[in-house]
């Protein structure tokens, strides 16, 4: 694996402040963005199924929680 000078001598300096292994660091970091890349992963699935399909309330529903959150009890 080939990584920047840069990046690498930041990676050794948060690991040291960190006090943990560089490779505990890099997992870590693979781990975070594994995550993130499955999160955009759902957010283009919901993006694509709204973009066929109205993501607004039915009237009615609208209207009664529009009333149960002006009600002040």
């Amino acid at each position: 694996m080939s990584i920047p000078d840069a990046v690498f001598e930041a990676a050794e300096e948060l690991a040291a402040r960190r006090r943990c292994s560089r490779s505990s660091l890099y997992a870590e970091a693979l781990e975070r963005l594994l995550v993130e890349a499955d999160d955009d992963d759902v957010t283009a699935r919901l993006d694509a199924l709204y973009a066929e399909m109205s993501s607004g309330l039915d009237e009615t529903l609208r209207e009664a929680q529009a009333d149960a959150l002006s009600d002040p009890w």
